[in-house]
């Protein structure tokens, strides 16, 4: 008699099992992914001879998003693998967010594979110093993928060169009336009927305070405004609105209400710090209004900033690597790049976590996170296994009452074989 039929039953199982017994050691693996047993009849001259597993495969659906609290545990919530590149130089792809970064400013994974994505545009120059303008350039998505690096260096500090002010000038006052007096440093008198400062930084990063003083003049809708620093007046120039309240434009709808005709006015050559260069600030003054309430200041901005050191990273929904600064100043370090396949389950387990391209997987299809077909980027948290226990469990239970089942298979043919022999 044949035992082809029991033995092959038997190997099965055992695949099954072996396989239940793989995911249910690593439910609490991050980013793993469950494998299923598939089994096909076996036939030789149409009749049964037992079973064969004719595939393993790899169940790709999303695990839970767990919070973890640590900004280099990263999710991908939705498609796509990270794209590492091996000690050996290989590169590998991963679901487990579990990063670090090393003394280097390299980032990392526990088995030290690096982190690939789009890096910086070295193109990119300031003032023709290269070294100093690099870290701090746009990145170049879109371009090569490399191993993403964290520099360490200090941003350097930014003079001002533009403030934009968002005001309002209260259409009550009137001309010569009411007016607020300055002593300015050399004697002479500042009149106004509204001010403001704000901070303004040299090219060494010194902070100047900087007041603009506005006056009502003559008797249509000028203002005249004065910036002041150290007691010093360093410029004036007009503000002209339209009796409906808003700076005048032309028909393109360009503001030309600053300066008689001009979108904006440029005070030059206010002093800055000892050896620091002079300030020559632009002030805009776009949606700023005329209208009948208290004069105020709604909002002010300006690009100058002092220096400021690296105090920590963070990574965006898009990938992006920000640098954070003492100065409050961000900066970008890199973006996360992200790989799609058209035939997921083609990829080749490889352990650690990762996975190598096939022919069958196809080639990868690169792209930045949240783009196309790929997932978002979720810091703090990780993915977790998509194994469930009680699937699992209720598997290894089956696989073995049938493994059982096929053994009593052969202790049956074993029986009606010894019957036969004793005849």
């Amino acid at each position: 008699m044949s035992f082809t039929t029991a033995v092959a039953g038997l190997n099965a199982q055992s695949e099954k099992l072996n396989s239940a017994g793989n995911n249910i050691a690593n439910s609490q693996t991050v980013g793993y992914k469950r494998s299923d047993v598939l089994f096909a009849d076996v036939f030789a001259a149409s009749r049964g001879i037992g079973v064969q597993v004719s595939d393993v495969r790899q169940n790709f659906t999303q695990g839970s998003i767990e919070s973890t609290g640590r900004n280099l545990d990263l999710a991908i919530s939705g498609e796509g693998f990270y794209r590492l590149e091996r000690s050996t130089g290989e590169v590998g792809y991963s679901r487990n967010g579990e990063f670090g970064i090393t003394a280097t400013g390299d980032i990392v994974n526990a088995q030290g594979d690096r982190l690939m994505g789009y890096g910086m545009d070295r193109g990119v120059t300031v003032d023709t110093d290269d070294q100093q303008a690099f870290p701090f350039s746009n990145v170049l998505v879109g371009g090569a993928p490399q191993a993403l690096n964290v520099p360490i260096d200090d941003i350097p500090a930014k003079a001002t060169t533009e403030v934009n002010a968002l005001l309002n000038l209260d259409a009550r006052v009137v001309s010569g009336q009411n007016l607020n007096t300055l002593e300015l440093a050399n004697g002479a008198e500042l009149d106004y009927h509204f001010s403001n400062n704000f901070t303004a930084y040299d090219s060494l990063g010194n902070a100047v305070n900087v007041a603009t003083y506005f006056e009502r003049v003559g008797n249509g809708n000028q203002w005249d405004v004065t910036a002041v620093t150290n007691g010093v007046a360093r410029g004036t120039f007009t503000l002209d609105f339209t009796q409906s309240g808003r700076l005048a434009t032309d028909a393109n709808g360009v503001v030309t209400g600053v300066n008689g005709g001009a979108a904006s006015a440029t005070i030059a050559n206010i002093p800055g710090g000892v050896d620091a260069e002079p300030l020559d600030v632009e002030f805009l003054f776009n949606g700023s209004t005329q209208f009948a309430a208290d004069s105020l200041q709604k909002e002010l901005n300006q690009d100058g900033f002092t220096s400021g050191a690296l105090a920590g990273i963070t990574v965006t929904e898009t990938g992006v690597i920000q640098r954070n600064f003492t100065n409050g100043e961000t900066r970008a370090a890199g973006q996360i790049a992200l790989a799609s396949f058209r035939n997921e389950e083609g990829l080749q387990p490889l352990g650690n976590n990762l996975w190598a391209s096939t022919n069958a997987s196809g080639l990868e299809n690169l792209g930045a996170p949240g783009t196309g077909r790929l997932g978002q980027i979720q810091a703090e948290a990780v993915e977790a296994s998509n194994v469930d226990l009680a699937s699992e469990l209720v598997d290894t239970i089956v696989a073995q009452r049938s493994y059982q089942a096929n053994s009593n298979t052969i202790s049956t043919q074993d029986e009606l074989l010894q019957t036969i022999i004793n005849l």
